[in-house]
């Protein structure tokens, strides 16, 4: 008896012709005839495996593969080789299958229900996660002593020590263009001197606090998000819980707080570092004087725009804070949703930061701070 796979056509009475497999169908003997398999002619109607011993998947997956292209049945088959052919069939037709397309307004209901069902579970879930912030935070005012205040210094590094060269940069950079493309416009009306209101007010009212929390919730909020979510994954929050450390009082009330009060230096350093990028370009460009420049903020500019940006710094950065430790919290199961999380922290703080800064905007006017 032959080691190796082989095979033979025979001609069926009535028409047809019959593949007949015979010798072992193993994944080690199979190889030096699955190229004449594949290219074998039309009519083939039948395929016999009763020649055929032993056989594994891989034998099975070729008998069926050959049965599929030419639409031949297959005949012969023992027990073992029969419960072969049906895994590795059925596995096909796992693979094959495709939802059904359902039409737009089947669909639509469907999807809006769910994702306003999903809205609600989260919405649980941040009022859950607030409620433990403040059975924690109570914990630590009737305690003191378990404050961490280690951890908390080192979060306001972290978050804001560490953070002011980029946000120096970026808001230096965005004064720049605000004042020059301001420069640009008022020139028209022949009111340049007007870009010492533009840049002054802009940037301590909106912009300074505003491009510092994108950039607290893209740098830190998503460091929270990841750093908690990989505690998570490696059960050190577990083992925390296990040994009496309440992972509140040690990892989330610091992270929220030291994002909370940074967010009010981050964003008055910011609102400075624009308004000396439009001094320089005043400087360069329009003829005004550095110092001139800014003296002038100080005539133009109303005090209660200094007291808006400040107002809403503590907001915006407790929202950041928020976003980044509940998604981070949140994370279960495997690596991926570390990513996954890590996203929904940064585009949730955005979102809700950008969402707040319009009701400032409408409620300080209407108060007549505007």
């Amino acid at each position: 008896m032959d080691d190796g796979a082989e095979f033979s056509l025979e001609e069926i009475d009535g028409g047809g012709t019959r593949l007949v497999l015979s010798g072992p169908y193993l994944v080690s003997t199979i190889g030096e005839i699955e190229r004449d398999l594949r290219d074998l002619g039309e009519g083939i109607t039948q395929i016999d495996l009763s020649a055929v011993h032993p056989i594994d998947t891989v034998g099975a997956w070729i008998a069926c593969r050959i049965a599929d292209d030419h639409e031949a049945e297959i005949v012969g088959a023992d027990g073992r080789a029969q419960r072969l052919l049906d895994a590795v069939e059925s596995l096909g037709e796992t693979d094959s299958q495709k939802a059904d397309e359902q039409p737009l307004w089947a669909w639509l209901p469907e999807h809006a229900g769910r994702l306003t069902r999903n809205a609600g579970w989260g919405i649980v879930g941040v009022v859950g996660f607030l409620g433990q912030i403040l059975q924690a935070a109570g914990g630590l005012i009737a305690n003191p002593s378990r404050f961490r205040g280690k951890a908390l210094i080192r979060q306001f590094e972290l978050v804001g020590i560490t953070a002011l060269p980029i946000v120096g940069l970026m808001s230096f950079l965005i004064g720049i263009v605000i004042a020059q493309q301001g420069a640009v416009q008022l020139a028209q009306f022949g009111a340049e001197t007007l870009t010492v209101n533009l840049v002054g007010r802009i940037t301590l009212r909106e912009l300074g606090v505003l491009m510092t929390a994108i950039m607290v919730a893209g740098r830190s909020g998503s460091a929270f998000a990841a750093q908690l979510g990989t505690m998570k994954l490696t059960e050190e929050i577990d083992a925390m819980r296990t040994i009496g450390i309440s992972p509140m009082e040690a990892l989330v009330i610091p992270r929220i707080l030291a994002a909370t009060f940074m967010m009010i230096l981050l964003g008055f350093y910011a609102a400075v570092m624009a308004i000396i990028g439009g001094a320089v370009v005043a400087d360069v460009s329009l003829g005004i004087p550095f110092w001139t420049f800014l003296e002038r903020i100080k005539d133009v500019v109303p005090t209660y725009d200094l007291w808006v940006g400040l107002i809403k710094a503590p907001v915006f950065g407790l929202i950041i804070g928020l976003a980044g430790c509940y998604h981070g919290m949140q994370v279960k199961g495997d690596s991926e949703q570390v990513g996954r999380r890590t996203t929904m922290a940064v585009v949730s703080a955005i979102f809700a930061v950008i969402v707040l800064d319009a009701f400032f905007a409408v409620f300080f006017t209407e108060i007549g701070w505007g």
